[in-house]
């Protein structure tokens, strides 16, 4: 009997936002397909949330997919940055959630590792490596919807096999595991 499911992998950002689906079957992968949300044009953050919300609805929507990867939020200096990012990826999981389908999280470091065997590896190492792997003729200008198809396909080779990064199942699971963040 044959398995197949779909994974969702998303690189959240305020400024670009890069979405990749893959489809597996049994053991193997291909390409669903690989996208960006544009958000560079829009000044109003809360605008930009909305946006992304509904653009991961959208994918979820028509795609379908059985599991979400999502890439964390890296810890950098500059404060408002990281929470802008955070809410990203917030908006882009609630989405998920609402739908019922499972997310985990990964690191940067994780992902790179996963494709590359590096885990500084640069995000044109990585796209190299997904273009191989995945037979794509033509990588995009901006390589964050490469980074969202590193999450899905970071995702498939832990194989569900989740030990330090974080897994959600639903809101339950979500509040469950993030309790001190919760009031």
């Amino acid at each position: 009997m044959s398995s197949e499911k779909i994974i969702l992998g998303i690189d959240p950002g305020t400024t670009i936002m890069g979405f990749g689906l893959i489809k597996v079957i049994n053991k193997n992968m291909e390409l669903i397909r690989m996208d960006e949300l544009i958000l560079k044009k829009y000044d109003d953050h809360y605008l930009k949330l909305k946006l992304i919300f509904e653009r991961t609805i959208h994918i979820i929507d028509t795609y379908h997919p059985d599991e979400i990867a999502i890439e964390a939020p890296f810890f950098g200096k500059n404060v408002q940055s990281m929470l802008k990012l955070g809410r990203a990826q917030g908006v882009a999981m609630a989405a998920g959630l609402s739908r019922e389908i499972p997310i985990t999280e990964y690191s940067p470091k994780k992902i790179k590792m996963a494709i590359t065997g590096n885990g500084n590896a640069s995000k044109e190492q990585v796209a190299k490596m997904l273009q191989s792997l995945l037979k794509i003729k033509e990588l995009p200008t901006n390589l964050d919807s490469t980074d969202g198809l590193a999450a899905a396909v970071c995702h498939f080779y832990n194989g569900g096999n989740i030990t330090s990064e974080k897994n959600y199942s639903g809101w339950g699971a979500f509040v469950k595991q993030n309790g001190n963040r919760v009031k």
